[in-house]
């Protein structure tokens, strides 16, 4: 958790050294520069602060000493303070973001202080306020506050991965929620209930959540597990009047009067992360697109404990290979990956809304050259929302402008497609239209084009973006820079053309300049030349410059122009291409909401198109999803499992779930490693995925809307806390008993089983017998307890199935099967016999079991230490020595690598012989 201190503009600070400030550090004996690091580094005294000297990015005092050991980097020193070394450490500032994305994954916030000048400017700047130009000292600024929440540049964030800044506000007792995607503009609010802040924030996942101290304070439970990306603020800056008036300064119109109807709590919210970033980049503001009002029944709530027991986005292990959203995302473009997990995040609740999503992907379905087209015209597609966003910012490059230009240019390719397609044409006729450009866009496209080269570098400052031929100045510019020599040579030819003088020359030497030499004995002609009275053309006048013996220097109008243009050509030629690649931004800019529109509707095509890709390879069906309370899934599939096994050749044995009103909770029994873990998770993985609009892997699957999903499997603990496996579960329990609703779907696996038996049966118990009165929810428990089977005499919706298991041969073979009834036993030795426990505990455990059983049908459990001695059964039995057979001795007496063919041939039946007598 970090404190912020920049909660008050500090433009006012940054702008101009003051002297003042820079007087006392200096007073405490450090040097100019030093005191102007003192000075900075005190206006941001949380972050690491960036201070540009030259080439560099350095660090001073503790923050040096902090980023050497973050980034394994030599610290040095630089000097004394008061007797003490200063240390000190740097990283290239041409290469700085390497570096930079290692503190920030490591939970820094970095502050980035640019050079403003140079030291030639700095010392003109001195001589014209009367200063010593000596002394001169370069202006420096922070430019910029680099968090954890407010990334842009590709190189720091995953292309594939959202990276949000979260506010949290509470305002006259409501609770409001606002995220934004700082690389894309997107945006979002929600109101929420105080009970569902957890829940909420670790939907969102965000990378920095804004809080002020009230709302810490008062939420920290619920916060503290997310405590290393809170950053605190002051109450100020989360007030009504404060962040309206930063939501102005971004909308207007319509717009803002759309904000304005939000919450006061919701506005909050969002006006403060507007604050926020306004404050971390300077000023400077993004493309951010107008917020999206979630309410709080629009999606289907999942806590985080539920989601890590089902590994939606990353398994248990932390990884995002082998979670659900690595199997089932096939998108292409980064945008398309990073809407699909937003919408795996956030299942809908609303049956409309998952409709018109299962159209459009069962449209690309139907269509297999359609979607192989598309899609391959989407794989080359650049990622418009990010490059927007960085040239709004002032962090773009050519190459951003390309993005654009290139995106704009297969939206074209792409919409044309699909309004060629008749059934698509219908069906994402609202795709479409998005996709279709203004004339405003079209003519930005056109002109990126014309101006800009293939590939462009990747700084602007390095010039040569400009293609030849779009700019005449440039162009005439470029050549003086590069073929100057032939200028010069021309231009001499035209002279000695106009004067009749061969032996002219065009010269140069470092006091002149560029010169006209020609022989003293045909000077005077050009002198007569030059008072002449030809009034035309003064470009070609000669003035007289020096005289020597033998020859006379001349200069002309038009040379010294030349000389002039050739002498500054490189640098005009890079303020002509920056200019008009600021102009390009600033247009660019002009258009964001069109772009941004357009870039919208490419990465919702590619989620479609993808989970079409999807259920055609894995053979997924369409759901039928309504306001009903049904769930019927006919030969569902865990989706992950199957595709892990599938890589090995092995098929997944699929099941049946009905949860209708007649039976929707479900107790399931059988032994571990049967499958009962795999099939509770795959019937809410199944539900999941058909609420976010995707087809679904089963037969057949028919799900009534469902607004909340619990699940309870696994066993976990939180030392930390100082909670146990069982208190976790219980905890978990607790939230599910306490908040599921009749339209909930709940799966729990082996509640009770972390304490005393008959404790952990009676939690069991207690707990069926809540969900099927209390909270009339669609559940499957899967539990060892036996006896809870017995309660289907007593609970009417209750229904007993078990995990299919066959014995053969004193042996189990797990079928991975779902059957009606219940199993009449755990087959919990059979499990570690297959675990590869030591014979001899097996044997012993084998006959605990049978004393246990028979002692319990006779009521005597309390005599059974007595009819059990300690080791009767464990101690192995005696080896009784034995004269080995003929039949062995033949066989030992054998050398397999010496026998022929037939001498092996002959020796089988040997043996044969000697074991049938």
């Amino acid at each position: 958790m970090a404190k912020e201190k920049f909660d008050e503009p500090d433009s006012a600070k940054d702008a101009d050294i003051n002297k003042y400030e820079l007087e006392h550090y200096m007073a405490q004996g450090h040097t100019p520069m030093m005191a102007q690091y003192h000075m900075i580094k005190a206006q941001h005294p949380d972050c690491l602060l960036f201070y540009r000297m030259g080439d560099f990015y350095e660090l001073f005092y503790d923050d040096a000493i902090t980023a050497s050991e973050v980034l394994d980097i030599t610290l040095t020193k630089r000097g004394k303070n008061q007797g003490d070394d200063i240390a000190m450490c740097g990283v290239p500032y041409h290469a700085c973001d390497p570096y930079l994305a290692k503190l920030i994954r490591a939970g820094f916030k970095v502050a980035i202080c640019e050079q403003m000048e140079t030291p030639d400017q700095a010392k003109k700047r001195a001589k014209n306020e009367g200063k010593s130009v000596s002394k001169a000292l370069v202006r420096r600024e922070v430019r910029r506050i680099v968090t954890q929440g407010t990334l842009t540049e590709d190189n720091l964030l995953d292309a594939r991965t959202n990276n949000y800044l979260c506010a949290l506000s509470d305002v006259g007792g409501q609770t409001g929620l606002a995220w934004i995607e700082l690389s894309t503009g997107a945006f979002a609010v929600q109101p929420i209930h105080s009970n569902n802040i957890r829940t909420a924030l670790e939907r969102i996942s965000p990378a920095e959540i804004l809080v002020t101290e009230t709302i810490w304070s008062k939420y920290q439970n619920q916060c503290n597990a997310m405590k290393d990306i809170i950053t605190v603020q002051s109450d100020s800056t989360f007030t009504i009047e404060q962040t309206r008036s930063h939501l102005a300064s971004v909308y207007q119109g319509d717009t803002l009067t759309g904000i304005q109807n939000l919450s006061r709590s919701e506005c909050s919210a969002a006006g403060a992360l507007i604050g926020y970033i306004a404050k971390t980049q300077k000023g400077k503001i993004p493309h951010i697109g107008k917020p999206q009002h979630i309410s709080e029944n629009e999606i289907m709530e999942i806590d985080g404990a539920t989601r890590k027991n089902l590994e939606m986005l990353h398994t248990l292990t932390g990884e995002r290979k082998g979670s659900l959203l690595d199997t089932i995302d096939m998108t292409v473009t980064g945008a398309g990956a990073r809407m699909l997990q937003t919408h795996l995040a956030s299942p809908l609740t609303d049956p409309k809304r998952i409709k018109s999503r299962l159209d459009r992907v069962e449209c690309f379905f139907k269509e297999d050259f359609l979607r192989d087209t598309i899609r391959q015209k989407l794989r080359t597609s650049p990622d418009i929302q990010r490059a927007l966003s960085r040239l709004t910012l002032g962090r773009g490059s050519p190459k951003d402008l390309c993005i654009i230009r290139d995106g704009l240019e297969q939206s074209e390719i792409i919409r044309a497609q699909l309004q060629h397609d008749t059934h698509a044409k219908t069906i994402l006729s609202n795709r479409i239209k998005s996709l279709r450009q203004p004339p405003s866009v079209s003519a930005l496209q056109d002109e990126l084009k014309k101006a800009f080269n293939d590939n462009p570098p990747a700084l602007a400052r390095d010039g040569g973006f400009i293609r030849e031929g779009y700019n005449s100045k440039l162009d005439d510019l470029r050549d003086l820079r590069n073929d100057s020599r032939r200028h010069i040579a021309a231009l001499q030819s035209d002279y000695q053309q106009q004067t009749k003088i061969d032996a002219l020359k065009i010269k140069y030497n470092n006091v002149l300049g560029y010169f006209v030499e020609v022989p003293s004995k045909r000077a005077d002609a050009l002198m007569v030349k030059g008072e002449g009275k030809d009034k035309k053309d003064r470009s070609n006048v000669f003035v007289h410059r020096q005289t020597m013996a033998n020859v006379v220097r001349f200069t002309t109008p038009k040379l010294s122009d030349l000389e002039r243009d050739i002498l500054s050509a490189a640098e005009k030629t890079l303020a002509i291409e920056q200019g008009l690649f600021n102009d390009f931004v600033q247009k660019t800019a002009d258009l964001s909401p069109q772009l941004e529109r357009i870039a919208h509707a490419l990465a919702a095509i590619d989620v479609s198109a993808s989970l079409a890709e999807l259920a055609k390879e894995h053979n997924h069906v369409r759901p039928t999803v309504d306001n009903s309370t049904a769930f019927q899934i006919t030969g569902g599939r865990h989706p992950v499992v199957e595709t892990a096994l599938k890589k090995q050749s092995e098929d997944f044995v699929p099941n049946n779930c009905d949860l209708s009103p007649q039976q929707k909770l479900w107790v399931l029994t059988g032994p571990n490693m049967a499958g009962k873990s795999t099939f509770l998770r795959q019937n809410a993985l199944i539900a999941i995925l058909a609420q976010i609009g995707a087809y679904v892997p089963a037969q057949e699957a028919h799900i009534g809307v469902i607004d909340r999903c619990f699940s309870r499997v696994g066993a976990s603990d939180d030392l930390a806390r100082g909670h146990s496996t069982f208190m976790v579960e219980m905890v978990e329990t607790a939230t599910i008993l306490n908040q599921s609703t009749q339209r909930s779907l709940v799966i729990l696996d082996e509640i009770g089983r972390g304490t005393a038996t008959f404790d952990g049966l009676s939690i069991a118990w207690a707990c069926v017998e809540h969900l099927h009165d209390v909270n009339q929810c669609r559940s499957l428990f899967a539990t060892h307890y036996h006896e809870l089977t017995s309660l289907s005499t007593k609970l009417p919706t209750l229904s007993c199935h078990a995990m299919e298991v066959k014995e053969w041969k004193n042996d189990i073979v797990f079928m991975h099967k779902v059957i009606q009834g219940s199993a009449n036993r755990s087959y919990g030795i059979h499990v570690a016999k297959l675990a590869g426990l030591p014979a001899s505990v097996i044997t012993r455990a084998n006959t605990i079991l049978h004393m246990l059983q028979k002692n319990e049908q006779s009521g005597t459990l309390s005599t059974l230490a007595n009819d059990l001695p300690l080791f009767s059964s464990t101690i192995a039995p005696p080896t009784i020595p034995r004269t080995p057979s003929k039949a062995e001795e033949t066989l030992s007496s054998l050398d397999p690598d010496s026998l022929t063919p037939r001498e092996a041939l002959e020796a089988l039946y040997s043996l044969k012989s000697l074991l049938d007598s």
